[in-house]
């Protein structure tokens, strides 16, 4: 995974922070799907590396439940972790027993399960 990642950070368009990510998730059926970021101008317009891959997913017919771990590495040298934006929509279609994985570029790992992450999410119950 870690050669995957570290290859698409080659596909980020970060002309502005210069701040390559990279993700992966993996459906419960095996199948993987691949995201970078991809910024602008405005910088609001783009989107994160683990949204483009969780969209990828559902706009090829996988949903909620669908969904069995996430992989994201930054490019900085250290382990990062999704932003707030990200860990909403990973709050959503992972189950909160799923893992995500968090890389370095120099290979180290850390493990957490969405729960750990999104301990107190807004989901569709808060909508009611």
């Amino acid at each position: 995974m870690i050669e995957k990642l570290l290859e698409l950070h080659k596909n980020s368009y970060v002309p502005i922070s210069h701040f390559p990510v990279s993700s992966c998730v993996v459906m419960n059926d095996g199948v993987k799907f691949y995201g970078v970021n991809v910024e602008d101008a405005s910088t609001r317009a783009g989107v994160c590396a683990e949204r483009n891959a969780i969209f990828s997913a559902i706009t090829a017919g996988y949903s909620k439940g669908d969904f069995k771990e996430i992989h994201v590495m930054v490019s900085s040298g250290k382990i990062g972790m999704p932003c707030f934006v990200c860990r909403q929509m990973i709050s959503e279609v992972f189950s909160e027993d799923s893992y995500v994985y968090c890389y370095s570029t120099k290979g180290e790992v850390k493990k957490y399960m969405v729960k750990e992450l999104c301990p107190y999410p807004f989901g569709e119950d808060d909508l009611n």
